[in-house]
């Protein structure tokens, strides 16, 4: 009986690039005392890993369990891309898949892993129901469990709904992580495409505060010259 796992690590192996994985590891600030100190890349690329994901769609939960705990960044991401179709595909397993995610979120350790997933498994899932687990996640002492809160309601405004992310957002406004900043800012941003009023109520009492970072991303499809009154504190 051939092992699917084992394939799948087979050809992870055999297309890894060694310069790519050099670069990668720089890009994901992998050094020590960095965000992702100790990650380990092969070199893939991004269509390779979704080409590897679909080949092997139909791993158990128990080689998914093994690969999600891999050393090797880019097989996290498959065992995250995997979840991410059979979540879309399989009304039946969603619910096993958001536990499973929840219960290995520990492993989902990188911006990109969380900004695949967390929106598409999380998100959706969470969509009508009690969504109070987010607020935990939040205020967790772990950077990757706050940017799976906050991505995570990338869905909810996806349906026109902003109110979890604002939440979200005024918990996470005073984070010291440059990569919250980032992430509060893009989902405020995408609050502003589809109603500016709505971010801009929110903004009022509250850019003076912001980390520059979450501001400017906040504002950055606003006009230049309200732009400018926004990082000039001139509102």
């Amino acid at each position: 009986m051939i092992n699917l796992l084992s394939e799948l690590q087979k050809e992870v192996k055999q297309k890894s690039n060694i310069e790519k994985a050099k670069f990668l590891q720089r890009f994901f600030k992998t050094g020590k005392g960095d965000y992702a100190e100790g990650d380990v890349f092969a070199g893939l690329t991004n269509p390779i890993s979704h080409k590897i994901a679909k080949k092997y769609f139909e791993l158990t939960f128990t080689e998914l369990t093994d690969l999600i705990k891999s050393k090797i960044h880019e097989e996290r991401l498959i065992a995250l891309i995997i979840l991410v179709n059979r979540f879309k595909k399989n009304k039946e397993e969603q619910e096993k898949i958001f536990k499973f995610y929840i219960k290995n979120k520990k492993y989902i350790n990188n911006w990109d892993l969380v900004d695949l997933s967390a929106h598409k498994i999380v998100g959706c899932y969470l969509f009508e129901k009690d969504k109070s687990i987010l607020t935990g996640l939040a205020n967790s002492k772990n950077l990757w469990d706050r940017r799976i809160s906050i991505i995570s309601t990338l869905y909810s405004i996806s349906k026109g709904s902003f109110e979890q992310t604002l939440k979200i957002a005024d918990l996470l406004i005073a984070d010291k992580q440059d990569l919250i900043h980032k992430a509060v800012g893009w989902m405020l941003r995408e609050i502003g495409k589809r109603d500016m009023k709505v971010l801009e109520k929110f903004l009022k009492n509250r850019y003076s505060i912001m980390p520059r970072t979450m501001l400017r991303y906040s504002i950055e499809k606003f006009e230049e010259s309200k732009r400018q009154k926004y990082l000039k504190n001139k509102i």
